[in-house]
């Protein structure tokens, strides 16, 4: 009986044990997933603010080049309907 109880005992200790391991190791690895997480997105944000910074860069040219083609067209416009 008492070689029973202490199998059991070694039994619960190993469980134990190995829970114990489990936990630290998961803890572990969230714990990095946190850190690799936070640095991945902190750089995928800058690297998004860098595109949009260059798309509104290229919008404001995009902008100035429509506005002399239609003062150009406008131009042309009015000369032809001049009276002569």
């Amino acid at each position: 009986m008492v070689v029973f109880l202490v199998a059991q005992l070694i039994g619960l200790g190993a469980a134990a044990a190995t829970m114990i391991a489990y936990s630290v190791k998961l803890e572990t690895r969230v714990a990095i997933m946190e850190t690799r997480g936070a640095e991945y997105s902190v750089a995928r944000m800058n690297q998004m603010a860098n595109q949009i910074t260059v798309l509104e860069q290229k919008i404001a040219t995009n902008e100035s080049s429509i506005r002399r083609v239609i003062d150009g067209y406008l131009k042309d416009l009015q000369q032809r309907q001049a009276p002569k």
